[in-house]
């Protein structure tokens, strides 16, 4: 029994919070309003409910619609189980949902209809993998999701919760041509938890708009954090101005994953001031936005992280204003080191591959062996992103080491457009940049060499891509050439297709490695 002395999980969480505030609200979603102890009951039904229906330890569910406190809920019961949840990113494609899918295998599959319904039908229809259950998240009635959740029993079964195996599954972008599932324990969520809630002062009086993706590690992170401290959050299914606008008006939210281009976009939304957003509290963007909003001093949210380390690791928060990296120091909660090829730490000043150590580090890539015995080695988690150490301690990433680029908030990786362009049959060879864009970073150019007497538009390929891939990856730009230039190893000069077609703006101001 020593054992459970020690023990803590979410599930533990929500049964303090059922206790030591059964009456603050824990969640607002679509009109229906959770308590910390409703919340509970419905947990202790989804986790029978889910063990009837044979899920178990390893297993996964997945979550195939936009935010919604039903996510909360499965990751609690299922991690009770001792399996895992997946929020898919539902901006994706039928094509690119089917290979989730078939490569997450999962037993429970949790789907939406409004809005997203069309691709996620087709690819069940199209993926080889057969779910054992699926069930409408807006639905009611036999087979949905709600009806699911009320049968199961409501007594609490007995069992002991292991907070250190995998519970929540989140895709990374393509960046080695497919999509990776990192599998992040309760364990590595709770101690972001912790870092989140100081550095953004949160409370149980803290009401969280989550109008931020939730298949985002930036967005799940505060979500969590929120549930944590005994906040509320207020989910609005995806970012739409007028629902945000709203659900702050009439939840008076006080917090909300606004960045400065959804607050410009709120600011022209509310300019006639139709609606009162004075209870939320941002950082300064514009002056349209300050006025209508409240202003608080920054606290930044800024740093390095990735979805592998369940976030942020480095944050600007620690030395804000003073270190001479501009993405802060290491947090309390991890390790940071930089080092050559052959695993040796490099002084200051030098630049290497950042590797962490830490109980927030992924417990490894669902079904990558191989992958992952190249990330984990010798007791550190190879990030593939190169850094260096300032000479105050502060950190300055200077760009990943597999080639990305950055489109708004998304990261899009040439390995997988390129692969998509080379599907269609007129494409011999192919590459791809980011070129500097004013207001989204970088936008996607595609080089293109076609086969000997074939003929595609630029509209063609974009076409080809939209149909295959989510929107934001689609090439923006193409320009045809008759060859790709390459390195003496057989791979694309990024460099010099940089050079020659007006590539720039990679993360971290560097130019692109090699």
């Amino acid at each position: 029994m020593s054992n459970l002395v020690h023990s803590f999980s979410l599930d533990a969480i929500l049964e303090e919070h059922r206790r030591s505030r059964p009456e603050n609200v824990a969640s607002i979603c679509e009109g229906q309003i959770l308590t910390y102890a409703q919340l509970a009951d419905r947990v202790i039904r989804l986790a029978n409910a889910l063990e009837d229906a044979g899920v178990g330890k390893g297993d996964r569910v997945l979550w195939a619609g936009q935010n919604h406190s039903g996510i909360l809920e499965c990751l609690i019961a299922a991690g009770k189980l001792g399996a895992m949840v997946c929020p898919l990113n539902w901006r994706q494609t039928a094509e690119e949902i089917a290979f989730v899918i078939d490569d997450l295998q999962p037993k429970i599959i949790i789907w939406q209809e409004r809005e997203i319904g069309d691709p996620v039908k087709a690819a069940l229809a199209s993926a080889k993998h057969r779910a054992a259950q699926t069930l409408a998240l807006d639905a009611q009635g036999a087979g949905s999701y709600e009806h699911f959740v009320t049968t199961g029993a409501q007594q609490e079964r007995e069992r002991v919760v292991d907070a250190n195996l995998p519970a929540l599954v989140i895709y990374t972008a393509a960046f080695e041509g497919r999509p990776n599932g990192a599998m992040l324990s309760q364990t590595a969520i709770m101690w972001q938890d912790l870092e989140i809630i100081d550095i953004q002062q949160m409370s149980c009086e803290t009401r969280f708009l989550q109008c931020g993706p939730l298949f985002h590690i930036g967005s799940f992170q505060v979500f969590m954090a929120i549930f944590h401290i005994g906040g509320t959050n207020v989910f609005v299914r995806r970012w739409d101005t007028q629902l945000v606008a709203e659900a702050i008006q009439e939840h008076r939210c006080n917090r909300a994953f606004i960045f400065i281009q959804t607050a410009q976009e709120l600011a022209k939304f509310n300019a006639d001031g139709r609606y009162d957003l004075k209870s939320v509290c941002t950082a300064s963007f514009c002056p349209e936005w300050d006025a209508m909003a409240t202003i608080i001093p920054e606290r930044s949210m800024f740093g390095y992280g990735q979805t592998e380390v369940t976030g942020l690791l480095a944050w600007t928060y620690y030395g804000l204003g003073k270190a001479l990296g501009r993405f802060g120091k290491t947090g309390p909660i991890a390790q940071i080191r930089i080092f050559d090829d052959q695993g040796n730490e490099l002084p200051q000043g030098e630049t290497g591959e950042i590797v962490v150590r830490g109980p927030t580090v992924m417990q490894g890539y669902w079904n990558r062996p191989e992958l992952n015995a190249q990330r984990h080695r010798n007791g550190w988690h190879r990030t593939n992103d190169l850094g260096r150490r300032e000479a105050d301690g502060s950190l300055s990433f200077i760009g990943p080491k597999a080639l990305m680029i950055k489109t708004g908030v998304e990261n899009v990786y040439p390995a997988e457009v390129e692969a998509c362009l080379r599907s269609h049959p007129a494409v011999a060879d192919c590459g791809v940049i980011g070129v500097p864009d004013e207001k989204w970073v970088q936008s996607v150019k595609a080089i293109v060499c076609l086969k000997p007497d074939q003929q595609v538009s630029a509209d063609d390929l974009i076409n080809h891509c939209r149909e295959r891939i989510a929107s934001y990856k689609k090439p923006r730009f193409i320009e045809f050439a008759d060859s790709i230039p390459r390195l003496p190893s057989g791979g694309v000069d990024y460099a010099l297709l940089d050079k020659n077609y007006g590539g720039g703006g990679y993360p971290g101001g560097s130019t692109r490695q090699h």
